[in-house]
């Protein structure tokens, strides 16, 4: 799934990227746009290319499998069976497609990092576009067939359906892999979550599992689809949260250098201003200036710390099953709320020098959580499954708020940085 003939330019692009990410790490250079606009027109040329192959994937299975036949819409045999196949297929393969060349282009640091992390992070984002083109598949036909009760087609309109959902879900898991970041996988996350949860409700063989808590669905009284849908929805999830990581203090690194260099440049300053007639500093002056500089120093590695101790957290969670050790899942459970707390509370202290609001959003959240907490267990005023969802809503909320912070901070870092190689430039002429 790739475009013909423009490997050459590929390279060449990268190539042009990769100087411009080394020498202006923290800027946005005209040239850097130019690399940008050409790449965005080459992901979308590529996007398509793997849409084209993606439906061609999808007609050739109808054509294969659904002559002299007229099969409904879901159920056994159906378009939903074999939708959910192509899609999970074409899905997979073009998003490889489409990372490998945002690791090559755009995020080049990607590829950078360790062998064995790329290949488990690759390997864990694929299941995710794979798993959510498939339960989107056997979602969409599902409510088609209760809305066209008794409905079925021939072969060729089966065909064609399944051409479609190649060549959709081929579409946007190639632009999803190639224009990866932060924010856009915090979403897949989010959905990937989602679907597979609800996945696992749906199949749940305990009607009732709710009146316990959601780690019931991982366990082998809800049946084995439920079982495995849950628990590998969690192992998955908690890798992605550690590539998210990746990404979150990488941005927070070229905000952080900005906000070192400041505070340095700012201290200093102070520190002439009080300097006395014999060269000397007073003492409260370098006292003071210790403390402002302890203070207002971003601290990346903590944040880093504690998003990778979450993400470990949730895996674990999936990797012991409740029925299977109930000690150690509620431990690695009370261990992702404790760093996710400890993140909240000090996050004023981790990233001194963030928007006022967002701190007041992060206690607003850490009270939501507490509070949640407390109306539960001692006042029982809803069961541990309610406590749960409150707290996943909060976490994803923080999470999205978050990174658009993120995003906030280093774009005014990278056009603070542009304004002045912009003044640089013009008095040099």
């Amino acid at each position: 799934m790739t475009s013909f003939g423009t490997h050459g330019r590929a390279r060449r692009l990268a190539a042009l990227a990769a100087v411009e990410e080394a020498a202006h790490p923290s800027t946005t250079t005209p040239a850097q746009v130019e690399v940008q606009a050409r790449l965005q027109v080459l992901i979308e040329s590529r996007a398509i290319w793997s849409a084209i192959v993606g439906a061609l994937i999808g007609l050739g299975a109808g054509l294969v499998v659904f002559p002299g036949q007229r099969p409904p819409l879901a159920g056994e045999g159906s378009i939903q069976f074999y939708a959910s196949i192509v899609g999970g297929v074409t899905a997979g393969l073009a998003f490889l497609l489409g990372y490998s060349l945002n690791a090559r282009m755009a995020n080049i640091w990607l590829g950078q990092r360790p062998r064995l992390r790329q290949l488990v992070d690759t390997i864990a984002l694929l299941v995710v576009h794979s798993s959510i083109a498939v339960m989107v598949a056997l979602g969409l036909f599902r409510v088609f067939q209760e809305a066209f009760i008794g409905l079925r087609v021939d072969h060729l309109a089966g065909s064609v359906l399944l051409a479609i959902v190649g060549g959709v879900a081929a579409y946007f898991s190639f632009n999803s892999g190639a224009r990866i970041n932060a924010f856009t996988l915090s979403t897949i996350l989010a959905i990937f979550m989602g679907s597979g949860v609800l996945v696992s409700m749906i199949f749940a063989e305990n009607p009732f599992w709710w009146h316990v808590m959601f780690s019931e669905l991982g366990t082998g009284q809800a049946g084995l689809t439920s079982f495995w849908t849950f628990n590998t929805t969690l192992i998955v999830s908690g890798i992605i949260i550690t590539t998210l990581t990746a990404f979150i203090t990488r941005d927070l690194e070229i905000w952080a250098e900005n906000a070192r260099s400041t505070v340095k440049q700012r201290l200093a300053e102070r520190a002439e201003k009080h300097r006395r007639d014999s060269g000397k500093l007073p003492l409260g002056t370098r006292i003071s200036n210790a403390v402002r500089g302890h203070w207002r120093t971003p601290r990346i590695m903590v944040v880093r710390v504690a998003m990778i101790g979450m993400g470990l957290s949730l895996a674990g969670v999936g990797l012991i099953p409740i029925s299977l050790h109930h000690d150690g899942h509620v431990l690695v459970t009370a261990l992702f709320g404790l760093f996710f707390l400890f993140l909240l509370l000090g996050i004023p202290y981790w990233l001194p020098g963030f928007p006022s609001t967002f701190y007041l959003l992060s206690y607003l959240a850490a009270f939501g959580l507490v509070f949640a907490f407390a109306l539960w267990m001692p006042v029982g005023y809803y069961n541990l499954t309610s406590l749960e969802l409150i707290a996943a809503a909060i976490l994803f909320s923080w999470l999205i708020v978050f990174i658009r912070n993120i995003a906030a901070v280093v774009e005014r870092v990278r056009q603070i940085h542009a304004h002045q190689s912009t003044g640089k430039r013009r008095m040099s002429r």
